[in-house]
């Protein structure tokens, strides 16, 4: 991947750690990785910031309290007091870089900020891939979720694995994948100011964006969901799919909450036809 470039942006409020491909071509697309311990953007998206980068100017941030990125200072007291702090990062990271208007692919967590985006500044945003959202009313606390939350309590690689082995349909298959991100993951996960944040992330629940305010969204939609994805049931997509307006929805059977490496090439295919006009 020559094009790719990996740096720490400071803004007015911020250091933003973003992984970059495609600089220079004329649309851009915005990739919002999701939660969990030790995650950050390059594990979540570095197969689609190589496979749209020949079309698109590619931005993957870490999130603010994730991998390289800055943390909060204090910690916000709620969901919702990170939740603007996101918006807020990912405003200033593309008014920095001059870029009027962005695609956006959400995961997970990346889901919800994504619709907060279209909520506090649509006219910034155009096609919006949203792929595994949870945080609906509907959205059933799996065993596996609930254990992932836990990891701090008792910490391990080995745990690690194990939790990122259920985010996955075929984790047999995908074992060398689990194994390399393992690893890495656990050692960001280990650090303290990693830990804080991840810590005050979760002390409270998201609260479910209102029905009115999905109604109010005209941006195009894209729901992309694994039917066996044990983190966020396909359900969410569905609540979501009956209240936007502008949707379609893409279910993967075989397929858990990581559709973005469990179907590679279906994926990246998939979002680039959508935001070309092809779908």
């Amino acid at each position: 991947m020559s094009n790719m470039t990996q740096k720490l942006i400071k803004t007015e409020n911020f250091e933003t750690y973003l992984n970059r491909s495609g600089e220079g071509n004329a649309e851009t697309i915005l990739f919002l990785h999701g939660s969990g311990p030790g995650v950050f953007a390059w594990a979540n998206w570095r197969y689609a910031l190589n496979a749209c980068s020949e079309t698109y100017d590619c931005l993957a941030p870490d999130l603010l309290g994730f991998g390289n990125s800055s943390h909060p200072d204090p910690l916000p007291k709620n969901r919702q007091g990170w939740m603007d702090l996101w918006v807020h990062q990912l405003i200033e990271l593309l008014d920095n870089l001059g870029i009027q208007k962005a695609h956006v692919v959400g995961n997970s967590l990346g889901c919800s900020i994504a619709l907060e985006l279209l909520l506090e500044h649509p006219e910034r945003f155009d096609k919006v891939v949203l792929m595994g959202p949870g945080g609906t009313p509907n959205t059933k606390l799996s065993p596996e979720l609930a254990r992932a939350k836990g990891f701090y309590q008792n910490p391990s690689e080995k745990k690690m694995r194990q939790i990122m082995s259920w985010f996955v349909y075929d984790h047999e298959k995908l074992a060398p994948e689990i194994d390399a991100l393992a690893q890495t993951r656990f050692e960001t996960a280990m650090r303290p100011d990693i830990q804080l944040s991840n810590d005050s992330i979760f002390a409270t629940a998201a609260v479910p964006v209102p029905v009115t305010a999905l109604n109010r969204i005209k941006n195009p939609v894209l729901l992309v969901h694994g039917r066996d994805d044990m983190v966020c049931s396909v359900e969410s997509s569905y609540y979501l799919l009956s209240h936007l307006q502008n949707v379609q929805l893409h279910v993967y059977g075989q397929t858990g909450h990581w559709t973005q490496i469990e179907q590679v090439e279906s994926f990246n295919h998939l979002i680039q036809n959508y935001f070309s006009g092809k779908l």
